[in-house]
């Protein structure tokens, strides 16, 4: 597992980095209707095969991160400080450094005015945050001893990356800043542990929810009672119209009805917990902003959009704020020799700016009394994005009143004017289904969804142990070279900052599914 690293003499950087799965003994294979589990182990299945990350820098902003008396910058950040290349550590990295961050919270969280806060339920006692040990095998659904990390930071973009093969899920997520870069560096160091603690609440739950036996289903486990398929086909079945084949098809219709109810319970309590863990994060950043604002009021007006796609088994979760997306890349049903068609795009988010018609009505609508909610295509005149972790200015009249002359806002009369309720969805992966892009809005400035799935699919069929993320980006210097009359060799030449005129930061993972191009060994492709 490798990385690279590229800094040219005017200090701008790409990250890029790779994984691709090992191959495991006994691995189930990528089918519908279910996972395969080995006798006596851990079922090892991964619905992808490879990842590819890359990102660009285009502003000239520094990570500021000395909020909460220099806790983030000095404690946290260091350990995940733009780390390119995947790196194995136990499944908890952070949690004892954010333990002083969370001790410190618990008795102001009934201060904050936006969403409320998540504290675990007296009943949850049991499954706690414990931040100084590491969780057991069976402790949450994201379980695991030892992941694989990477990630880093382009301008005001964060890109996260953490993969438990063995356990078959990957989670992959852009903070995509702006005014600033501490609310996405607070997002890298936070949001994966929220949504970890969150997961094992939702594990202790299901737990109790498994009460008793149903006519012989009794799942040992809320993971098997999320997961566990009912398959019959190797018992021997009784001659038919016997009262015992009769018992067996009622038992196998309430064992089929109660493992869909489990399971789509379960979905629906992965995207309460990646919601529960935003809130949170939010609850957390701008409390931390009011401590910190007469220091430094600039705090105010710093936010970040967030995309999060979770790989969990055979299920792809998406949680959005903002505008990056993530798009997948799946075939038509066709006559082919392989059974394919044509390969298509569906944007699995939605889209949170002015620009998007049903936001900017949601907008107008939420704010009747006023005639100034949105100016010059901006939320107050200030945000295109309608959506956003963060800037508090725009949320609580306290922390717009910290500003000072032209840059606050006038007239707030109804806040909070940026939403924090993300766009949520589950995606069941399907043998249809190719790979999927995970990007920040500066991709899709210069392509549409159909064009990158076009250039990532044509880079694969030639390319198939390359980096298709960074080819992307590649392709987007070569365009935004084009449209600005310029070299490639040019526009890279242009100082941080300078450059913003031509092209966003950029983020961009692409994520391959299914497991038949496994090779033996992890790598990177550069």
């Amino acid at each position: 597992m490798l990385g690279e690293n590229t800094v040219n003499p005017e200090g701008e950087f790409k990250i890029s980095f790779g994984y691709e799965c090992n191959a495991h003994d006994g691995c189930s294979c990528l089918v519908p209707n279910g996972f395969e589990s080995l006798p006596g182990k851990i079922p090892r299945n991964s619905s992808f095969s490879r990842l590819s990350g890359a990102a660009l820098s285009a502003n000239a902003t520094l990570a500021n991160t000395n909020i909460c008396n220099g806790v983030i910058g000095a404690e946290i950040l260091p350990s995940w400080d733009s780390p390119n290349s995947f790196r194995r550590i136990p499944s908890s990295p952070t949690l004892s450094r954010l333990d002083v961050l969370s001790s410190s919270l618990q008795s102001s969280m009934s201060n904050l005015s936006c969403s409320p806060p998540t504290p675990s339920p007296p009943e949850y006692d049991s499954c706690s945050f414990r931040s100084m040990s590491a969780p057991s095998r069976n402790e949450g659904f994201l379980n695991a001893m030892e992941v694989q990390v990477a990630g880093g930071a382009a301008g005001e973009d964060r890109v996260q990356a953490v993969c438990s093969e063995e356990n078959g899920w990957l989670f992959c997520a852009i903070y995509d800043g702006f005014n600033g870069r501490d609310a996405a560096d607070f997002l890298a160091v936070t949001l994966y542990e929220n949504i970890i603690h969150q997961t094992r609440l939702l594990d202790c739950e299901l737990k109790q929810d498994v009460t008793g036996d149903v006519n012989g289903f009794y799942p040992h486990s809320s993971f098997q009672h999320a997961f566990k398929e009912a398959d019959n086909s190797h018992v021997e079945k009784p001659p038919a119209g016997t009262p015992d084949e009769n018992n067996s098809s009622i038992k196998k219709s309430i064992n089929n009805a109660l493992v869909h109810d489990s399971s789509n319970s379960f979905r629906q309590g992965m995207l309460d917990s990646l919601q529960r863990a935003l809130s949170q994060a939010e609850n957390d950043f701008l409390f931390m902003v009011e401590q910190e604002m007469e220091d430094r009021p600039d705090l105010v007006s710093v936010g970040s959009c967030v995309l999060v796609s979770l790989l969990h088994r055979m299920d792809l979760y998406t949680l959005n704020l903002g505008d990056s997306r993530a798009v997948l890349a799946t075939y038509d049903e066709g006559s082919d020799m392989k059974g394919f068609g044509r390969l298509k795009a569906i944007q699995l988010t939605d889209s949170h700016t002015v620009d998007n018609e049903l936001e900017r009505s949601r907008v107008l609508s939420d704010h009747p009394e006023d005639p100034t909610v949105i100016a010059g295509g901006k939320v107050k005149g200030k945000l295109k994005v309608t959506r956003a972790m963060g800037v508090g200015y725009l949320k609580k009249k306290n922390l717009n009143d910290a500003l000072m002359g032209i840059l606050r806002v006038r007239n707030l009369i109804s806040p909070p004017y940026i939403s924090t309720e993300p766009s949520l969805s589950v995606h069941r992966i399907s043998k249809s289904d190719h790979f999927v892009i995970v990007g920040s809005d500066g991709l899709f400035d210069f392509f549409s969804n159909d064009e990158a799935v076009k250039l990532v699919h044509s880079y694969i069929m030639s390319n198939p142990n390359g980096d298709p993320a960074k080819f992307l980006l590649e392709q987007l210097v070569g365009r935004a070279a084009d449209c600005a009359g310029f070299s490639m060799e040019e526009l890279m030449n242009i100082p941080a900052g300078r450059r913003r005129k031509y092209h966003d930061d950029v983020t961009v993972m692409v994520i391959i599914l299914g497991i038949n191009q496994r090779t033996s060994k992890a790598s990177t492709w550069v």
